[in-house]
């Protein structure tokens, strides 16, 4: 599986961050034409390393002051939103992926009226899908060819057109296999904790957030929000929602 993870993520680099891809579906635009079925994919840094080439110059989405949202109208329409984990070369145990991850989703549910994130299962076989979506919201573990990449997520959905056709569809979430994973704790008032490893809820929450249809921030006031684009070893503070964070997903979903 890893290996054929490694060639898909390849096949992502060479199409770049943003790669419409073509489907015909059922909704039309007033116009009568069909919407277009796109991707956006999201790298996550850690602290010091690359960063995208809108960082600190106008992220892709909808700037609203302390949140960015993917755009106008790119939410869900259908919730709770299902997914899986595939604890695979996480080198963890199933138990505590399982925990660390639903606990990383409820973070966003309980700052919305909504039902958002619904039920989780550990599976065997996930797949970060780069080619087309598959009608499933998957979190696994691969090894991504880029120095400093902690987790890449992929949003699957239509993004153009009228707000009141736009909507996200789907999301995979990719953790890098680069770097330690596990539980960080926090054993102080710094937001640092174990810093031998990379907190495995941390990065979940950051990730979910991208999901349930928010963007990256890289301004250095944001750093204290769940969505600021860079992470390290031990960090924990992106596990709860700050102000931005929280005004962004009440703006998508009450």
């Amino acid at each position: 599986m890893k290996k054929e993870i490694a060639l898909l993520i390849c096949l992502v680099l060479a199409v770049g961050i943003f790669a419409p891809v073509t489907s015909i579906v059922s909704a039309n635009k007033p116009d009568g034409t069909p919407p277009t079925l796109e991707k956006r994919v999201f790298i996550h840094y850690r602290r010091g390393y690359g960063k995208p080439p809108w960082a600190g110059g106008g992220n892709p989405g909808e700037d609203s002051g302390q949140h960015k949202l993917l755009g106008k109208g790119v939410e869900w329409k259908n919730t709770p939103i299902t997914y899986v984990v595939d604890p695979d070369f996480s080198n963890l145990e199933r138990s505590f992926v399982f925990s660390a991850t639903v606990a990383a989703a409820e973070e966003w549910d309980v700052h919305t009226s909504a039902e958002l994130f619904g039920s989780a299962a550990i599976v065997d076989d996930a797949s970060w899908d780069y080619d087309a979506p598959d009608e499933r919201n998957e979190l696994l573990w691969g090894d991504y060819p880029e120095e400093g990449v902690i987790a890449v997520t992929i949003i699957w959905g239509y993004f153009s057109g009228p707000p009141q056709i736009r909507e996200i569809i789907e999301f995979d979430i990719m953790f890098d296999t680069d770097f330690a994973w596990g539980d960080a704790g926090q054993t102080s008032e710094t937001d640092l904790g174990n810093t031998n490893v990379m907190d495995l809820q941390n990065i979940a929450a950051h990730e979910f957030g991208h999901g349930a249809g928010l963007a990256d921030l890289y301004d250095s006031s944001s750093s204290e929000e769940t969505m600021y684009g860079y992470s390290a070893y031990g960090e924990t503070k992106k596990r709860t929602l700050y102000i931005g964070d929280t005004a962004g997903i009440q703006e998508l979903y009450g």
